[in-house]
């Protein structure tokens, strides 16, 4: 009888793949809820590795799965991926189920993030205990490693390892969106697991196994001179260190709430080692990561819940936390709650931050990166209070937040320089561009902030030796012999002690810290607030132009008879007026708070206003950007390049070749353009030196016929391009050019004009040498009176 119920498994297994490409989800969940419910975990062990491909897809990105990222709540299999994967589902009643059992499933070391894998590959215990004691050694001959993973544990890798996987989106498709499904199951997640109000509910399975592999201690090392050592473990106290997690039901539990976190914070950030980091900072050295907008969205989402989740922390629990017998008395999952920004999310976070900074593209889609960071540095956004009716501009940021600013004082200087640094590249007339630059001096304008971050670069740039001299030799309270003064000095050496920690955990401790507030970041504001104030004015400029144009563009205007300059179309459509004037209240607002938080002096932005001013009134944007003379013609200087991202001065862009060769416009019949242009062509080679010999008298008739068959004014105002100096000298034999003829508003008139006379009963024969007369008596008036006309 025992052979039978060996053969079950392979035999389900195979049911389930043949079902996987014939059955429509909503049946193959169906069927999946039933054998979840009636087989044994035995017999379930064996399909979860092929389940969690088949679901998230393969790790190599080969296997699409279900496709998480792009089905959103129009597809008809939303509502069906939800219910089967939520965190009280069935698919989650299958990993309790094989939680309950001794089953370990396998992950290639290739596929962990590049810090965890080169310590695996170099005999290094990761920094993370999630990775610890799992590592399984290949047979002989096998050169791959392999770590092995509980069930819990390997369905949160999958996905989390689904937003970063490779995929291939389809056409017209470039990602996901916030609206998916992924995104619903990763916010069901984190409410579920890291609850903001009660606690994590219950797995339905007894688990005696459930707990998170105790860390092996790490050998000792330097540790950024006595700074920034982080312990292997968030709760040593309440799982770690404990001899039966049956003693305490609340910490059974918690060990979930800890593995999803450390799986998202692994798979999603810790891409960046701090070495790793440093040689990125080379030009040369290519990103061994680069994650996506989609995945950097994620990023926020849980950068938002994990500050809601911590700021849930009892009043009572946090004013208690100081007290040395308060964790006797604190549970594991407000433990968690007081700890966990700090200790799991920020050096990962920091790195990933740092990098996006430094290598996204210059482009809008940098607005994702921007929220997150700016989500990060403002957790009194997520204590849940809506009391508050005051605007965030105006809303005092309360004492209590100074900790964190201290304990993330790099989150808040460093990354603003780096903002700066993209700042000054970007084309701020982009009203897209214009708005980032607004949140972020909004954000940092907030009042109380930037003193807060002032003091704690102080606190960072005390002497050593002062540090030491303030500490007392013991820290005695009042009752045993001890003054206020000395806990005042205690609770300052502590924070002097974080400050230090934290800068030197995450830059190493040879970092050359620079001041936010210094001289060197001051002239870089300056200069910042330079190129706003000149994008402001670029982008006056651009719509008083768009405006002047659209009040000369009349209904009659557009019929005119005159010669079309189909340059004047390669520029493209400028912004929109509305665009153009939120850009400006965005840089105007800009520009208030950055004199807020620096205290610009008034005077000299109001002089620098001016000097904008009038040399845009003396005419400086219509010349050409700055440049240096090199071997080929000029070369643009960093002035120049700022000056054409800005608008301020742009090079005279002109179609230079054979004017019948241009390219099609949107306005021209496309197959009367060829059509004219081999009869034009047929006639200017047959007739050639005929019309030549006419335009060189200079009698009428050879002014006329120059009239006619030559353009010379498209050949003055024609201004050069700084590569055109191998190609100015041109032919300019005179030519028929019948192209005009091609024109939908010459053929709507040409349609009117015959219609017209078709009223007045004149046939077509009438009507064409009738218009054959009205263009040479045309011709022959402004052959007579033109140069007269030109010079009025």
């Amino acid at each position: 009888m025992a052979a039978p119920t060996l053969q079950q498994p392979s035999f389900l297994l195979a049911n389930l793949k043949a079902d996987s490409t014939t059955k429509p989800l909503l049946q193959r969940c169906q069927d999946l809820v039933r054998i979840i419910d009636e087989y044994p975990a035995k017999e379930l062990h064996l399909i979860f590795p092929w389940l969690m491909e088949s679901m998230f897809g393969s790790l190599d990105g080969v296997i699409a799965g279900w496709n998480l990222r792009l089905v959103s709540a129009r597809c008809s299999d939303y509502s069906v991926v939800l219910d089967f994967l939520n965190p009280g589902g069935p698919m989650m009643k299958l990993v309790y189920k094989l939680q309950s059992e001794e089953y370990k499933y396998e992950i290639p070391v290739n596929y962990l993030p590049g810090p965890v894998k080169a310590c695996i590959q170099e005999g290094v215990l990761p920094d993370c205990p999630l990775f610890h004691n799992k590592l399984q050694f290949p047979p002989s001959g096998v050169l791959t490693l392999n770590i092995a993973l509980n069930p819990f544990e390997f369905f949160m890798f999958h996905f989390a390892y689904c937003l970063i996987a490779p995929m291939n989106f389809p056409q017209g498709q470039p990602g996901g969106s916030t609206d998916s499904a992924y995104f619903v199951l990763v916010d069901m997640y984190l409410k579920y697991f890291l609850p903001t109000e009660g606690s994590v509910p219950p797995s339905p399975f007894f688990d005696s196994r459930g707990s998170v592999t105790a860390a092996s201690p790490r050998p000792s090392g330097g540790s950024f001179s006595g700074y920034g050592v982080h312990s292997p473990s968030l709760l040593k106290h309440h799982i770690f260190h404990q001899p039966s997690v049956n003693a305490d039901p609340a910490a059974q539990e918690i060990w979930r709430s800890e593995t999803l976190l450390q799986m998202f914070v692994e798979i999603w950030l810790h891409h960046y080692s701090l070495e790793m980091y440093q040689k990125l900072q080379s030009p040369q050295v290519k990103e061994a990561f680069v994650p996506s907008e989609e995945h950097v969205l994620a990023v926020r989402l849980l950068v938002k819940h994990l500050h809601a989740f911590s700021n849930s922390l009892k009043p009572e629990q946090l004013s208690s936390s100081s007290s040395p017998s308060a964790h006797t008395h604190t549970s594991p999952l407000e433990e968690f709650k007081r700890v966990v920004v700090q200790r799991f999310v920020q050096q990962n976070l920091y790195l990933f931050l740092q990098h996006c900074f430094g290598h996204w593209p210059l482009d809008a889609s940098f607005r994702a990166v921007l929220e997150t960071w700016l989500s990060y540095i403002q957790p009194w956004r997520y204590t849940g209070q809506k009391s508050n009716p005051q605007p965030d501009q105006n809303r005092t940021v309360p004492d209590k937040w100074e900790p964190f600013a201290h304990e993330n004082l790099l989150f808040y200087t460093k990354l603003f320089q780096g903002f700066l640094n993209r700042a000054v590249k970007t084309d701020l007339v982009n009203v897209k561009n214009a708005l980032m630059v607004f949140r972020v001096a909004k954000v940092f304008a907030q009042p109380n902030l930037a003193e807060m971050i002032q003091k704690g670069e102080q606190m960072f740039l005390e002497p050593e030796h002062v540090l030491h001299h303030r500490q007392p030799r013991g820290y005695l309270t009042p009752s045993q012999g001890g003054s206020f003064l000395s806990s005042r000095q205690r609770a300052l050496t502590d924070a002097v002690f974080r400050v230090k920690s934290h800068v030197y955990s995450l830059e190493g401790p040879d970092c050359q810290y620079k001041q936010m507030f210094g001289s060197e970041l001051r002239g870089a504001v300056l200069n910042l607030v330079q190129i706003i104030a000149q994008a402001r004015q670029t982008a006056k400029r651009i719509s008083d132009q768009a405006s002047e144009a659209a009040s000369n563009t009349s209904f009659l205007s557009w019929f005119w008879l005159g010669p079309t300059d189909l340059n004047n179309t390669v520029t493209g459509a400028e912004d929109s007026g509305e665009c153009l004037r939120k850009t400006h209240e965005f840089l105007d607002r800009a520009l208030e708070n950055l004199s807020l938080i620096f205290k610009l002096n008034q005077g000299q932005l109001v002089q620098l206003m001016s000097s904008l001013s009038s040399s845009q009134d003396d005419g400086l944007s219509k010349q050409l950007p700055d440049c240096v003379q090199g071997e080929n013609g000029p070369v643009l200087t960093d002035l120049g390049r700022r000056q054409i991202i800005n608008g301020l001065r742009r090079f005279d862009i002109r179609y230079q070749g054979d004017p019948e060769l241009q390219p099609i416009r949107s306005y021209e019949n496309t197959l009367l353009v060829r059509f004219l242009f081999r009869v034009s062509s047929l006639v200017n080679d047959r007739l050639g030196g005929h019309m030549t010999s006419l335009c060189s008298r200079s009698d009428f008739l050879g002014r006329l016929s120059r009239y006619y068959l030559t353009d010379p004014d498209s050949w003055a105002k024609v201004r050069r391009s700084p590569m055109s100096r191998q190609s100015v000298e041109r032919s300019r034999r005179p030519r028929l050019s019948l192209r005009p003829l091609a024109s939908y508003r010459t053929l709507l008139l040409l349609l009117l004009f015959y219609g017209l006379g078709a009223l007045l009963s004149f046939g077509p024969v009438s009507s064409t040498a009738l218009l054959m007369v009205g263009a040479v008596l045309y011709g022959v008036l402004m052959t007579l009176f033109g140069d007269k006309l030109k010079t009025q």
